[in-house]
């Protein structure tokens, strides 16, 4: 389920000019203009510079709309929610809420880290899920701190540029913590199998990111999530259609907006990019 946050960061020779695209794309209004690109939530110090494509898209905008508030997402008011969201009560431990055999994989997973099972029974699956997946990428190398969404959003601020958040971190905390318990364990599952394959699909990801390759990045990334039907409705298809009514109007206004959301959010018949081109918008990759 890690594949829902698209991860890449490799190196790779240039392609052919002619055909070097972007996961950029270009989205015309009557009056403006939106820029919508993929994110990568997390990166190496490798994958920069980025093209000069994406980077002359950003200086042309004057607005940098992404998923959340970055100052907000990373605030101490926010990591304490998450805590007090994420954790399970006083008088239940994972061990008591879960099936025995997926404490048993739970374990596993923490003897091979080296983690101590105790405090990790504290937590709630969802946050579980989330945090061992974090930590398989930052032993692989991968940093948030280089994030496209931490790019752009610190060129933002130094450039004086007007920055929007399409979610606030109460309703991001809230699509992970309102999961019933069986999606939760679900999610859990799905997140400890694909770890080990998904790293291994990191390669075949990175190259289709870098070469503006969607229907490859949309089998990639979309197919565990089309699994569990209701995950997929609720972490993407919904988002979408509750983002579409925010970034409509940015095509009406005068200036240009550079608008940062998950690879996941743009591929595919409920992307975003579907959804524009069904609404008349002409879409065109960059």
């Amino acid at each position: 389920m890690a594949c829902a946050v698209l991860v890449i960061g490799f190196l790779f020779g240039p392609a052919s000019a002619a055909l070097a695209r972007d996961f950029l794309w270009k989205v015309s209004g009557k009056t403006g203009v939106v820029y919508l690109v993929g994110s990568v939530h997390l990166l190496t110090q490798d994958f920069y510079p980025l093209s000069t494509t994406l980077e002359g898209a950003f200086t042309e905008s004057d607005l940098l709309v992404e998923e959340a508030d970055l100052a907000e997402l990373t605030s101490p008011q926010t990591q304490m929610l998450i805590l007090s969201r994420g954790v399970l009560p006083s008088n239940q431990t994972l061990d008591k809420v879960l099936s025995p055999a997926a404490f048993a994989r739970i374990s596993r997973r923490a003897e091979q880290l080296s983690l101590p099972i105790e405090p990790l029974k504290r937590f709630k699956p969802w946050l579980l899920a989330l945090t061992l997946s974090q930590i398989e990428w930052q032993k692989a190398g991968f940093d948030a701190e280089l994030s496209l969404d931490k790019h752009f959003y610190d060129r933002a601020q130094k450039e004086r540029k007007q920055l929007k958040g399409l979610e606030t971190a109460e309703f991001q905390i809230s699509l992970f913590d309102g999961l019933s318990a069986e999606q939760q364990e679900r999610l859990l599952n799905d997140t400890l199998q694909g770890l080990d394959t998904e790293m291994a699909n990191v390669r075949k990801l990175a190259q289709a990111w870098k070469a503006g390759d969607a229907a490859t990045i949309e089998k990639i990334v979309l197919e565990d999530l089309k699994g569990d039907p209701p995950i997929y409705e609720r972490l993407l298809v919904e988002r979408n259609r509750k983002w579409l009514p925010q970034i409509e109007p940015l095509l009406s206004r005068s200036g240009r907006a550079f608008v940062v959301v998950g690879a996941a959010h743009l591929v595919g018949p409920d992307g975003l990019l579907a959804m524009l081109k069904a609404k008349g918008y002409r879409v065109e990759q960059m």
